[in-house]
């Protein structure tokens, strides 16, 4: 067993866990965030990304103790009161259908607009590869990003 301490969705959390637990099984097993959905445990889809120290990774392909002293923030924590401005466009403009890919998306999106807070759409696209939709055909998860943006960009005014 390994000691890990990690800063969960604003809460410090110090457990102890087998050093080939993966992160995603940790979230959900230990913590009980189940928010973080298991799509194909092969880093291929994105449905289980989550950010880590701000950058989003595939919490299927991270071991629970690579992320020791970080802070990981979840579909759940990502809100904080009220709705992250990602979520709100992501309902506003129907950027989700059956919603498993939702968390991975918005996650992933949230990292795209810290690096990039205007993405043309193909660098939405680009930002977003990794992480599979089976239902919507991309264009509203494209046009939530974009309006997404701008929500930051009205916030920030």
């Amino acid at each position: 067993m390994s000691r890990i301490n990690v800063n969960v969705d604003g809460i410090g959390r110090s457990d102890e866990v087998e050093p080939r637990l993966l992160l995603v099984h940790y979230l959900r097993e230990k913590l009980g965030l189940v928010g973080t959905p298991i799509g194909c445990d092969t880093s291929n889809c994105g449905a289980c990304t989550v950010l880590l120290d701000g950058r989003s990774v595939k919490s299927c392909s991270v071991l629970a103790v690579q992320a020791d002293g970080a802070t990981i923030t979840t579909i759940q924590g990502l809100a904080n009161g009220s709705w992250h401005p990602v979520q709100t466009a992501f309902k506003e403009c129907h950027g989700l259908q059956c919603g498993y890919c939702t968390p991975g998306m918005v996650l992933s999106a949230v990292d795209l607009l810290a690096a990039n807070p205007d993405p043309s759409d193909s660098e939405i696209r680009e930002g977003l590869e990794g992480n599979i939709c089976r239902c919507t055909g991309y264009q509203n998860i494209v046009k939530s990003v974009r309006h997404a943006a701008d929500l930051i960009q009205e916030a920030g005014k």
